[in-house]
């Protein structure tokens, strides 16, 4: 299930995924939507005013937002961080 906004799908989101690049570093305030990721040694930044987010569709055979910013249009993808526990089960096999 996707949420109906990509505002709501950011706030949601652990982590991004924009044209192919993943990106951990972004923040999402009553401003703008800013995208930073690494690419190779090169930092790349996103900058996306709220109209620009809230323009977003969604395209449901790629599992993704379509997102035109200044700089042209950007495909995104929010996912969200799977959490582990180091809390073993079953301590019986931890020195098998």
């Amino acid at each position: 299930m996707t949420a109906a906004t990509l505002p709501t799908a950011l706030h949601t989101s652990d982590m991004l995924e924009i044209d192919g690049l993943h990106a951990f570093d972004f923040t999402f305030d009553d401003r703008q939507l800013l995208i930073k990721s690494m690419d190779g040694r090169a930092e790349k930044r996103w900058t996306f005013s709220i109209a620009q987010v809230q323009a977003a569709t969604f395209d449901e055979a790629l599992q993704s937002w379509t997102l035109t910013g200044d700089s042209g249009e950007h495909r995104l993808v929010c996912l969200s961080a799977i959490t582990g526990s180091n809390e073993d089960e079953d301590d019986e096999h931890a020195d098998a």
